[in-house]
């Protein structure tokens, strides 16, 4: 499908879009790698709390940060709908659904998150644990955070996947954005799935996560720079 040049909300849309992707991949990493790394120490309850109590502001930043992704997934799930739609209404819907199943799977896990604050900080936990099981307890769900993060990438690999095929399929973008955005779905969904079926080899599958990231990076750029492809 090729757009004509004087239809400019489509143009509108991408470029928004774009600008989401940004906000997405930016505060994604962040959250990520410069804050919860920074953070928690693994398999050390007592050091990670007393980075936490010591960082609170970080900490903070952090829900926040997270927040600002979701956002950006929801609206930006609609959009990439109302573009994709002519190549394939149920396909780009489907892409819809399960692109809102993760954030709203993420959105719900932000409680995890934030849980940690309330049992380090909450005066009424103090009498029934002690400070170590205190410290225990808010390791354990940073752990579950990190899981239902897996859990929605589950999802998003899924959504990734059909996105791309609609990409591939319309001529909106070149066809090798669409290939990567497969790519980021294999990686997704193979790391979800070893994250809890084969967690020891976790560390050895990381590194593949540079594939999502050059090319939903590609993606976003295009999106701001390029938009979608117009009529002479």
């Amino acid at each position: 499908m090729t757009v004509r040049a004087s239809e400019t909300s489509p143009i509108i849309y991408a470029r928004v879009a774009g600008f989401l992707y940004l906000i997405i991949i930016i505060f994604g990493i962040s959250s990520e790698v410069f804050i919860r790394s920074s953070l928690i120490v693994t398999g050390d309850a007592d050091a990670t709390a007393t980075n936490i109590l010591a960082s609170e502001g970080l900490f903070r930043f952090g829900f926040l940060a997270d927040t600002l992704m979701l956002l950006s997934d929801v609206a930006i799930a609609v959009l990439f709908y109302v573009l994709l739609k002519p190549v394939s209404k149920t396909i780009a819907l489907m892409a819809a659904a399960f692109r809102l199943t993760q954030a709203s799977i993420l959105g719900f896990n932000l409680l995890n998150y934030f849980a940690v604050l309330l049992l380090l900080q909450g005066v009424g936990y103090a009498t029934a644990f002690n400070p170590n099981q205190l410290n225990t307890l808010s390791l354990l769900f940073l752990e579950m955070h990190s899981h239902g993060y897996d859990l929605g990438l589950l999802f998003f690999g899924l959504s990734n996947l059909l996105l791309g095929y609609l990409v591939v399929k319309s001529d909106y973008f070149p066809n090798i954005l669409g290939y990567g955005l497969i790519a980021s779905a294999v990686v997704y969904l193979t790391g979800s799935f070893v994250r809890f079926l084969l967690p020891g080899y976790i560390s050895f599958y990381e590194p593949v996560y540079i594939v999502p990231l050059i090319a939903e990076g590609a993606f976003c750029l295009w999106l701001l720079v390029k938009g979608i492809r117009v009529l002479p």
